[in-house]
């Protein structure tokens, strides 16, 4: 753990990823996070959004520089104990949606809960609790199929909020729907965000995406400036 009084959601100091050694995807990014943060990394397609993602997550290590989350210093952690912060910390949302077609709606939710050990009759609890607070309580029994791409998004925003993760990270997850349907996820992430304290960072292709973020950056060339 970080020795520090008021410990950040994410810190990165200098973190380089280079999967070619003469082509880094990311060039010294430096980014802290409060914990309760709401913001935005843009920039375009190829620019680096997902690979900082899956650092912050734990499922990459930089190539150089530190990544500390939730206290924890990733370089320092084995692979059993970064799966288990990640299952139980931290949420991801896609923005292909990632449900189980085979799966109920009230399935794919409980599928974290499962992972992590939790017994069947309080899985069913969190389930039913997350539906209900959310209105969607209709669509427990219901197939990803039988959804619109939007409440698949939802449901998927619900599965990453089951284990009550500290962080979600949402990959571009407006990029496959529509308009109106966008503006109902982010809506939900901001209701998630001020009521559960939850920090959130979302990703975007767009710089003029208005957004109830509390910093936006953009990520370029490998480089991480702010917005505001």
């Amino acid at each position: 753990m970080e020795n520090d009084d008021t410990i950040k959601a994410i810190k990165l100091m200098d973190v380089w990823k280079a999967y070619n050694p003469n082509d880094p995807v990311l060039k010294g990014v430096n980014l802290e996070v409060e914990v309760g943060s709401f913001i935005s990394i843009r920039g375009r397609s190829g620019s680096g959004k997902s690979t900082l993602l899956r650092i912050i997550g734990l499922i990459d290590q930089p190539t150089r520089g530190k990544a500390i989350i939730l206290g924890n210093d990733s370089s320092k952690m084995k692979c059993e104990e970064a799966s288990q912060l990640r299952l139980k910390h931290i949420g991801f949302v896609f923005q292909s949606f990632n449900l189980i077609p085979s799966l109920t709606v009230f399935e794919n939710i409980e599928i974290p809960l499962a992972l992590a050990g939790v017994k069947k009759d309080a899985r069913r609890r969190r389930v039913i609790e997350l539906l209900e607070s959310f209105e969607m309580l209709k669509f427990a029994d219901r197939y990803p199929n039988q959804l619109s791409g939007g409440e698949q998004q939802r449901v998927a925003v619900l599965r990453a909020l089951a284990n009550n993760p500290d962080i979600i990270l949402a990959d571009e997850p407006t990029s496959s729907l529509d308009e109106e349907n966008s503006e109902l996820l982010i809506e939900l992430f901001k209701r998630i965000n001020k009521e559960e304290l939850v920090t959130i960072i979302i990703t975007t292709v767009s710089r003029e995406e208005v957004l109830p973020t509390h910093h936006d950056y953009l990520l370029k060339n490998g480089k991480l400036t702010p917005l505001r």
